[in-house]
């Protein structure tokens, strides 16, 4: 999805993701609460659930896995 979304190039998303630049910390955060299959892929939920990730991200609710400073969200499934 990082290639596809344009966040790397062709072949890149490995590299970026070894680099920690899609960490909580990092430069491009994915997935701070674990992604969908921490949470055992709720079919039928995982809209919701991404929905709602993003929501208490930008109203800095999210507690320890709160992004510092997040402005911005995008939910991809």
């Amino acid at each position: 999805a990082l290639e596809d979304l344009g966040f790397a190039g062709d072949g890149e998303a490995a590299a970026l993701t070894l680099s920690g630049a899609t960490r909580r910390t990092g430069r491009l955060p994915v997935n701070p609460d674990g992604g969908l299959k921490a949470k055992g892929h709720p079919i039928g939920a995982t809209g919701v659930s991404q929905a709602y990730e993003v929501f208490v991200q930008l109203r800095r609710q999210a507690g320890a896995r709160q992004v510092p400073g997040a402005e911005r969200a995008l939910a991809h499934n």
